[in-house]
């Protein structure tokens, strides 16, 4: 396994349930880890429980290209490239079609695929110019199969699934990784303004789903992960 010392990783969405967690092992691994995220406060917060700097900090709307490029844009004065892209941002939305709204549909595709296009876009160059990187994105299940009420997050995940394999195709001369991690149900605040009747107690542990991807940043230099399906027992579906 690759060792993560002296990596250069980039968290988005490191301040969700997941995202503590994962930094903090990252940041024990011996990464030099940057954070970014929309809500300013809790970004401070996580940096000075995980150790980070200042300088380490980047405020980031992903439904906004032009904050992911201001962002990146300030990352890469620091550092000529990321090693380690680690999208976790994303929302949720559960809904009949009956009661789902076309803002709603928008907002999802707009944070879910959007997002991670504008942020791909923005990474991607200055990975290619030395031939290799990891990107490691979340669909979870629902870009795998969808279930009832999940129209808007499913088509989100789904297009992530098929674009990232996509980019795939256009780096196989390069060492340029893409990893799909397909995440169950993890007790995280991402349930909590969810209107579904879930047993949370039987989902995976945010500690345990941040070592999943802790461990598919270290692959190994003669192969790559494509992808991961985690799932709780009771919620196998694939």
């Amino acid at each position: 396994m690759e060792s993560l010392k002296g990596k250069n990783v980039l968290v988005v969405g490191a301040t969700g349930g997941v995202g503590e967690p994962l930094v903090q092992l990252l940041v024990g691994s011996g990464a030099k880890v940057f954070i970014a995220g929309r809500n300013r406060e809790k970004l401070n917060n996580l940096a000075s429980n995980c150790a980070i700097p200042h300088d380490g900090i980047f405020e980031m709307d992903i439904t906004e290209e032009a904050s992911v490029n201001t962002a990146i844009g300030k990352l890469h004065n620091q550092i000529p490239e990321v090693d380690i892209l680690i999208n976790a941002a994303g929302v949720g939305i559960i809904k009949t079609m009956d009661t789902l709204t076309a803002a709603e549909f928008e907002h999802t595709l707009k944070t879910n695929l959007f997002g991670a296009f504008y942020l791909v876009k923005a990474i991607l160059p200055a990975m290619k110019l030395v031939k290799k990187g990891l990107i490691i994105n979340i669909p979870g299940v629902l870009g795998k199969v969808p279930m009832a009420g999940a129209a808007a997050y499913s088509a989100s995940k789904y297009g992530l699934t098929g674009m990232m394999q996509s980019i795939r195709e256009e780096l196989k001369r390069t060492d340029i990784r893409i990893t799909n991690l397909f995440l169950g149900g993890v007790d995280s605040p991402f349930w909590d303004n969810i209107d579904l009747r879930v047993q949370r107690d039987k989902m995976i542990l945010a500690d345990e789903a941040a070592k999943a991807i802790w461990f598919l940043c270290q692959q190994p230099a003669s192969g790559v992960v494509s992808e991961m399906v985690l799932q709780p027992f009771n919620h196998q579906a694939i």
